[in-house]
């Protein structure tokens, strides 16, 4: 049976349904009489007066003869009204039996409306009952036909797409072409082969990437080993120079201007082996930076490592003055204490944080530090006006920035790594406004309580 011929049954079924209740509900209970067959039998009851109840009856009426004291003179059966009053509630037809004038008896008509109903019922009864049999062998021979068309070929396709989201692409969608949903479904079995070759060609992308990273990690080695030891060949040079004074023994005010230019040179000796020893640093920390980088390429790394280790507070000055190599900033006095940390992660959450202030504020920068009983905080922060309350709880969150960052380079990644960094070490950073500008405390948990 086609799509359009079974929905034409059920339409007829429905609507038969429909008349057969209206075709009930419109009759009207009150069954009319046959007013000829009662005048035949009024007729005949009349020709027979005086033996009423010996007459025939000529009709196929139901209905009792009594005389003017309601005597009963004859009956077609028995269960019929015997009285005027029975037959008035019965709803029974009564007609007056007359001879010159005068009321001899009455004959009470059987009603048999309640009968005609019944009978009516009961039509209307087996009649919806075999149209609704055959409405619900339609509607199992429906739900058969929209399980084979409908209900599982989506349940194929849900398993299908269980093997697409688990990564399994190896699987075909296997579906009749003449079905229903047969070009739809084929479109998704193209859209697994589009997948594979995608997931294909990005796998090949990422091994060729890794490849490509080692190979530049590698080599961005020599150049650093190579400033790395110019530098310390040139902090060598700068410390082992000697004030040379030649020619004859000068006077007083000689002596006085040579020493003036000697604590010169010796500042600026100073001042050189500090900037080389910036440098060196700087080159060890990029070397180790590299070294995570071809580590992680390799070894396929979701993070990078963070190894803590007792660390003494004094080094913290070190990596402050690495971190400001503007000298924006003035170094407080670090309390005496043993830190549980990593040197190279802080060295980072360090040029973050003052890396930002360079950028964002470019004004002076003050620095502080205290100590509690399970830890020590170093706040950094600047005069650039700080950012809106709402930017604010979004800055350590990853590609996300501050407002007053339009037009500024920037990835959004720095306090959101810096962040990582302290919360593998059991520490915290927390940015709040200041009274000027941006504060960024970092907490570094002391050693022992972790």
């Amino acid at each position: 049976m086609t799509k359009k011929a079974l929905l034409f049954v059920l339409t007829f079924i429905f609507l038969s349904e429909i008349a057969v209740f209206s075709f009930f509900m419109l009759q009207n209970p009150v069954f009319l009489q046959d007013t000829v067959a009662m005048n035949e039998v009024l007729w005949a009851v009349q020709n027979h007066q005086d033996a009423a109840g010996s007459h025939e009856n000529p009709t196929d009426l139901d209905y009792v003869v009594v005389d003017e004291k309601g005597k009963i003179l004859f009956r077609t059966r028995n269960g019929l009204s015997e009285s005027v009053n029975q037959a008035l509630m019965h709803g029974d037809g009564i007609l007056d039996v007359e001879a010159d004038g005068k009321i001899l008896g009455r004959i009470l008509f059987h009603n048999d409306t309640a009968r005609r109903l019944q009978q009516g019922y009961h039509r209307m009864a087996l009649g919806l009952g075999l149209l609704m049999l055959l409405q619900w062998v339609l509607c199992i021979g429906l739900y058969l036909y929209l399980n084979h068309i409908l209900i599982r070929p989506f349940r194929k396709l849900k398993a299908f797409a269980l093997h697409i989201a688990r990564g399994n692409l190896d699987i075909p969608l296997e579906m009749d072409k003449h079905n229903l949903f047969g070009a739809f479904t084929e479109s998704f079995d193209l859209m697994r082969s589009e997948l594979k070759k995608a997931k294909n060609a990005e796998a090949k992308a990422a091994e060729d990437k890794k490849e490509l990273v080692a190979k530049l990690s590698h080599d961005i080695r020599t150049p650093l080993a190579s400033i790395k030891a110019v530098s310390e060949v040139g902090m060598a040079l700068a410390v082992s120079r000697q004030a040379d004074f030649p020619g004859p023994r000068p006077d007083s005010s000689q002596r006085e201007s040579m020493h003036r230019e000697a604590a010169q040179r010796e500042a600026l000796r100073a001042e050189a082996v500090r900037s080389y020893e910036q440098i060196i640093s700087k080159a060890d920390q990029i070397n180790a930076l590299v070294t995570d980088l071809f580590t992680a390429t390799l070894e396929e790394l979701h993070r990078l490592p963070v190894v803590c280790t007792d660390l003494e507070s004094s080094q913290l000055r070190i990596l402050l003055e690495n971190s400001d190599y503007l000298r924006r900033g003035t170094i407080p006095t670090i309390p005496d204490c043993l830190l549980h940390g990593d040197r190279l992660r802080l060295q980072q959450v360090f040029d973050n944080l003052f890396s930002n202030s360079y950028k964002y504020a470019g004004t002076e920068i003050y620095i502080s530090a205290y100590l509690s009983h399970r830890s020590l905080s170093v706040s950094i922060q600047d005069s650039g006006g700080g950012v809106s309350s709402e930017d604010l709880p979004l800055l350590k969150e990853k590609f996300k920035r501050g407002s007053n960052a339009a037009g500024i380079e920037g990835t959004g990644l720095g306090l959101y790594i810096s962040d990582f960094f302290l919360r593998e070490m059991h520490g915290s950073l927390t940015l709040e406004n200041g009274p000027h500008g941006l504060k960024a405390t970092v907490t570094i948990p002391l050693s022992g309580t972790v």
